[in-house]
């Protein structure tokens, strides 16, 4: 009972920083965060989400602090109450082409430009602004998710996303195993990558790719 109103606490807390905006008049107002910065292989991807602003989930937090099993669960839930939600995403070519940063500000854009709204504010986890050709306010939260619910429900949805894309592409290169780490460079991914080589969808330009690639 004690860690079930603890996290009705911070849930209240992500809620009430929203509703300060809303009080503003920023009635229409969209979080936006991303998932795969860190790992080897795939792609990142980005969240933007509309939420209505009596929305009750209670276990909703940041991504990281959420179980996987959790996470499907919020993941429906955020779905199929949200007013709006758009996904973008910037493949591992992308990646290469320009640099992880480039990419995470290009997959957050695409995923504003997939609401199907224009947000009146766009609260964003990070420290930039997305070039944007609309009249919305941007607001970089520094750690948002664990700031805002709106973020906190667009880290979900891009962690779940991710990890769901990451699993269909076990599929397609078994000998990876990226339905266990998504990509990420744990001592198993380096382990067959070293065994197996890059496949199509590694970051060759990231330093565990490339030392492999010199071998």
């Amino acid at each position: 009972m004690k860690n079930s109103k603890i996290k009705k606490t911070l849930v209240e807390e992500l809620k009430q920083f929203d509703n300060h905006f809303r009080n503003q008049g920023f009635y229409n107002l969209a979080g936006v965060d991303e998932a795969g910065r860190g790992p080897i292989a795939g792609p990142v991807v980005a969240a933007a989400v509309v939420l209505p602003a009596n929305l009750e989930i209670p276990q909703i937090a940041d991504s990281k602090v959420v179980k996987e099993s959790v996470r499907e669960s919020i993941y429906q839930d955020i779905i199929s109450t949200a007013l709006f939600v758009g996904i973008g995403y910037a493949t591992n070519d992308y990646i290469d082409k320009t640099n992880i940063l480039k990419a995470t500000l290009f997959a957050m854009t695409q995923a504003v430009k997939n609401l199907n709204v224009i947000p009146e504010l766009i609260l964003i986890d990070g420290t930039y602004t997305l070039p944007l050709a609309t009249k919305s306010r941007q607001f970089p939260i520094v750690k948002g998710d664990g700031k805002s619910l709106s973020i906190a429900a667009a880290s979900i949805v891009a962690k779940v996303y991710r990890d769901r894309l990451m699993r269909r592409y076990s599929y397609i290169y078994p000998e990876y195993g990226f339905e266990k780490h998504k990509g990420y460079p744990t001592k198993e991914h380096i382990k067959c990558l070293i065994e197996s080589g890059p496949c199509p969808i590694h970051r060759i330009t990231y330093k565990s790719v490339k030392n492999v690639r010199k071998a």
